[in-house]
């Protein structure tokens, strides 16, 4: 585990259990009998759990679909990026020749993945709240600030990261009806990308309604990659 000892450090946690941090950095490229999708799974949970409990202490007065909206924008795949660069992650994961070759150090989803492998095998080993001294030691280096204004990332930006990422492409919206009067009008829009209709959502501007779908769209994308 000496090559490891870096990462520890800058996580501020040793492992007991070399088998637990191997296991967190090994992606399913190396064709192991283990690799890290079980713990990204756990890490993923304990991540959601920890994140919005600190923002519902933190912000007493925010109301719940804004703790919603804060939360979204950190508990996601590039919040995760984001950390798993603050630590220079992806110097330490396992993977194949072929991902080597294909730039994988430096993917989100392979990056992301790992972090939260890690959050997840930190919590087997030592429990929730050494996962959360953590994590939370993390979260706010890589934030100095967190609020709604300084944090809360455009749905519509987000989703075009990730499915440009993921599959190459831009997402397509479309407005299916606009309904109402002028001073109170009703617009619908539907998302579809690569052809596919990934949902569609209401609201009361054109660009209320993207945002919307955009968020909910990003919600079958994360189903999709669970």
């Amino acid at each position: 585990m000496k090559e490891l000892q870096k990462l520890e450090e800058r996580l501020g946690y040793t492992f007991q259990q070399e088998a637990l941090i191997l296991e967190a950095l090994t992606h399913k490229s190396c064709k192991k009998p283990y690799n890290n999708e079980r713990l990204e799974f756990l890490g993923d949970a304990v991540l959601d759990l920890i994140v919005g409990e600190y923002l519902f202490k933190k912000f007493p007065n925010v109301n719940e679909g804004d703790l919603s909206k804060l939360r979204a924008s950190l508990v996601n795949e590039k919040g995760f990026q984001k950390l798993a660069n603050s630590i220079n992650l992806g110097e330490y994961i396992y993977i194949s020749a072929a991902e080597e070759n294909n730039d994988g150090r430096t993917k989100s989803s392979i990056c992301s993945n790992a972090f939260e492998a890690l959050i997840g095998a930190i919590y087997l080993e030592s429990g929730l709240k050494k996962a959360e001294e953590v994590s939370l030691y993390l979260l706010e280096a890589a934030y100095p600030k967190i609020d709604l204004e300084s944090v809360f990332r455009d749905y519509k930006t987000t989703l075009q990261e990730i499915t440009q990422a993921r599959m190459g492409v831009t997402p397509e919206y479309i407005v299916i009806s606009a309904s109402g009067p002028d001073h109170k009008k009703e617009f619908e829009v539907m998302i579809k990308v690569a052809g596919r209709e990934l949902t569609t959502a209401k609201g009361s501007s054109k660009k209320v309604a993207h945002q919307e779908a955009a968020r909910l769209a990003l919600e079958v994308l994360k189903k999709d990659k669970d």
